[in-house]
């Protein structure tokens, strides 16, 4: 079967879209920094803290995040709490290296995981 065939234009799209949520540097540090935090995610005012960036600044970064389907969010009473979806992620490495090495699988190499304890 061509690998070519095993991707929709919708998943051509979805990669598309959080490609170009990752493209702008200050969204990428923010991207990285949630990722950073694991499971338990961060709040937008200690990630503002910790990056150094304008509240409203960071709002339109997280806002295009959670669009491109990168990252989840969850109210907390007031707050909010950001988490990176990390299947999403690993599903954005699979559609990038699907046509690795000719098709011919290459191990464990490209396999993103995540060890509880250690996100």
């Amino acid at each position: 079967m061509n690998p070519v065939s095993l991707f929709s234009v919708m998943d051509e799209e979805v990669a598309v879209q959080a490609l170009a949520a990752l493209a702008q540097p200050s969204r990428l540090k923010v991207f990285r920094a949630i990722v950073g935090t694991g499971p338990e995610g961060i709040q937008p005012g200690q990630l503002s803290a910790a990056l150094d960036i304008p509240a409203n600044t960071l709002s339109f970064h997280l806002k295009e995040l959670h669009h491109s389907a990168l990252v989840s969010v969850q109210r907390e009473g007031r707050f909010l709490r950001y988490r990176a979806d990390l299947s999403a992620m690993q599903g954005l490495m699979d559609f990038l290296t699907a046509h690795c090495c000719q098709g011919v699988p290459c191990g464990d190499a490209l396999n993103l995981t995540c060890a509880v304890g250690n996100c």
